[in-house]
């Protein structure tokens, strides 16, 4: 019941895992294809021949608005309208206080000329100060007057005799002045005053008019130049977007959102992309789960290679839309790079073609794009066969980009047929494109601190015998150093025999017995004359011994060893027996006295290929160095019996191995151990020179 439960999340799981990744590819895709478009001022642009699907006015790009606008306003001719009233109602004022306040005294010669001059100023015209400011730094000094009667009659005037307020008060006096025939102003202090009340601006501007062909001639800078006719030419592959072009296609890409919007295309469009993305993803369930089920079994696994796919695209996808000529600086053989370092080539090929094909819906030439993808993806990957040093993502950033640009310029050639169809600023996103990938490195340092992976580059740093913990094995417990050097070499050959994992299998090995570090002379290869276990009784040394499995982990995950390698501490041993001290304590008590699990290790049995070699080639190492004679019969009966020894005991039945691989790690351990203890030739000694004559 358990088994089905856990088979049954885990299927809830992946289905989650393909729906969220669906969900997220879509949410970051342009919404229609035509959005897919990427071009800006001034470039050329890069598409095939874009032709109207429908009329499409040509209006004036934002420049040109802003400059007719800017010259509308300072060049307006305003509107104005004249107010009678005001002018006879001020010729009444003036006389009137004239009359008040000089009591009589002035002559009615001087009311006259006061009162014929206010009536020539406001004849001509007193503007207010609005009409001033409208009228400043306009060229021709002119205004506007429409016939009230007939509003289609509109009378330009000149503004010259006009004047302002302080202007017509000026005027008046110095023709008074004049008339009077004085050197200054003749005005009395009365007439002044009340010369200033009677002078009130009586042009002033008509907002109605002013507003509405204001208006007008704004409306008319929007207004369509002419028309796009269904079929016409908008631009063409190479032509420079100038700022009229980049307004038609702006236009145009607004009038498609609109026909879209309402035809409702864009629940089919996002149906169609979803299905292509569905059955992209299913390819890549159906290969795991029946070519790779341990892959497909691990959720782990599963989580990042889903979300490692998803996430590319959707970086794919938003460099192509914000970056221009961002999809060639994606660095896509980083996708098959990256996942054959934790998984295996077959894996990284066809998370790759997922890849490409998922983002080859965005891209503007889809079928050169997954071409030219998949090529590089490929070479990037068979540069790679394992990665172990950091250089070796420098060589394949160079055979990336060499495979770029050999595929893109052919690409080009067959489609344009001539050279000079080939944009060379696209070599430039290639190299960019080789220099992110040779930093990928990075990008797995941190794939293994989230997932808990581990790389072949990491496995290389930890065999290093240079490293801390090694050399503090070597010098405390130099015999189990020893021994975990031959256990490791011998592992490793068994490994490669069989096709398992070589590197992991060698690293594991040089740290499967680090636990011994807490009390190397409890064991015999550290011991030198003094056996620490006498006088203890048998379990309280099982005890000890099988201390060195917990010791171990706890001195692992103190200085951070990935589990893989845990693992091999753990599992190296099983639940296997600490076998001399569970005989020791039989023959001394009897079999019914003593507790079988006072000696038994914790385990768990070996679950791996690796493990499993590691715990043959640790017994029989340990095994070999009791031998007294070394012959090729003696080390194979000593293999056969200690393997097939952990068969019987059912040590391996958790582990993927077959009898078959067993029989393969037999014949390599017994042609090794027969390499290390070859019978050697006795060197004859030299007799020493008789000297025969005296």
């Amino acid at each position: 019941m358990k088994a089905k439960t856990s088979a049954w999340f885990r299927g809830l799981v992946r289905i989650c895992l393909m729906a969220g990744a669906i969900a997220v590819m879509l949410a970051v895709m342009p919404r229609v294809d035509h959005n897919s478009y990427s071009y800006e001022v001034n470039q050329p642009w890069k598409y095939p021949l874009l032709t109207a699907e429908f009329d499409v006015p040509v209006l004036r790009d934002s420049a040109s608005i802003a400059a007719k606008r800017d010259s509308i306003n300072a060049n307006f001719i305003p509107f104005v309208k004249r107010i009678d009233e005001v002018a006879i109602a001020n010729q009444a004022n003036l006389m009137k206080a004239l009359t008040d306040s000089a009591s009589g005294t002035i002559s009615r010669t001087d009311l006259t000329i006061l009162s014929s001059l206010l009536a020539q100023v406001y004849r001509d015209g007193v503007m207010d100060s609005d009409l001033e400011n409208s009228l400043d730094g306009l060229e021709q000094m002119r205004v506007r007057v429409a016939d009230a009667s007939d509003p289609s009659i509109i009378v330009e005037r000149d503004v010259a005799p006009m004047l302002t307020a302080g202007e017509a008060f000026v005027f008046i006096d110095s023709a008074y002045t004049r008339l009077k025939g004085a050197d200054e102003s003749a005005l009395t202090t009365p007439m002044a005053r009340a010369l200033h009340s009677a002078i009130n601006p009586n042009v002033v501007i008509d907002s109605v008019f002013d507003q509405k062909f204001r208006t007008q001639e704004l409306q008319e800078v929007t207004a369509a130049l002419g028309v796009i006719k269904q079929g016409q030419r908008i631009v063409d592959r190479g032509e420079i977007v100038t700022p009229q072009v980049y307004t038609n296609l702006q236009t145009y890409m607004k009038m498609l959102d609109e026909l879209d919007d309402h035809e409702e295309t864009q629940v089919f469009y996002y149906l169609g992309r979803g299905v292509i993305i569905f059955l992209v993803l299913l390819v890549l369930y159906v290969y795991l789960s029946h070519y790779r089920p341990e892959f497909y079994d691990s959720l782990k696994q599963m989580s990042f290679l889903v979300v490692y796919i998803t996430l590319f695209v959707v970086f794919g996808i938003l460099m192509f839309e914000f970056v221009p000529g961002g999809l060639s600086m994606v660095p896509f053989a980083a996708v098959p790079v990256v996942v054959m370092v934790f998984f295996d080539s077959r894996t990284a090929i066809i998370s790759l073609l997922a890849t490409v094909l998922i983002t080859s819906l965005v891209a503007t030439f889809p079928q050169q794009f997954i071409i030219m993808q998949a090529l590089v993806g490929i070479f990037a990957a068979l540069s790679i066969t394992q990665l172990t040093k950091r250089s070796q993502l420098l060589q394949t950033a160079v055979i990336t980009f060499v495979t770029y640009c050999v595929a893109y310029t052919a690409l080009q050639l067959v489609r344009e047929g001539a050279w000079s169809g080939i944009n060379y600023h696209v070599y430039a996103y290639f190299a960019i494109n080789a220099i992110v990938l040779s930093f990928v490195y990075i990008l797995i340092l941190v794939i293994e601190k989230i997932f808990g992976f581990t790389s072949n580059v990491t496995l290389v740093e930890l065999s290093d015998i240079n490293n801390p913990l090694l050399r503090r094995l070597a010098q405390d417990a130099p015999g189990t150093f020893q021994h975990s050097v031959q256990v490791s070499t011998l592992a490793a050959e068994a490994a490669l025999a069989i096709g398992a994992n070589t590197l992991l299998t060698r690293t594991g090995a040089l740290y499967h017995d680090i636990g011994k570090l807490e009390s190397p002379s409890f064991f015999t290869e550290n011991q030198h004359g003094v056996n620490p276990h006498n006088g203890l009784d048998p379990e309280t040394s099982a005890k000890k011994i099988i201390s060195h499995i917990s010791c171990g982990l706890a001195l692992a995950k103190s200085n951070k060893l990935p589990k893989v390698i845990r693992d091999f501490i753990s599992q190296h041993h099983g639940k296997g027996m600490a076998r001399y001290f569970y005989t020791t304590a039989v023959n001394e008590r009897g079999m019914e006295n003593v507790r079988k699990e006072d000696f038994q290790y914790p385990g768990p049995d070996p679950m791996t290929k690796e493990t499993a070699i590691l715990m043959m080639a640790d017994a029989v190492e340990a095994a070999s160095r009791s031998l007294q004679d070394y012959s090729q019969e003696s080390i194979t009966n000593l293999v056969n019996k200690i393997i097939d020894g952990q068969v019987a005991d059912g040590m391996f039945k958790e582990a993927p191995i077959s009898f078959r691989d067993i029989e393969t790690i037999k014949r390599t351990f017994i042609k090794r151990l027969g390499n290390i203890y070859h019978t050697r030739i006795s060197y004859p000694e030299m007799n020493a020179r008789k000297d025969k004559e005296k």
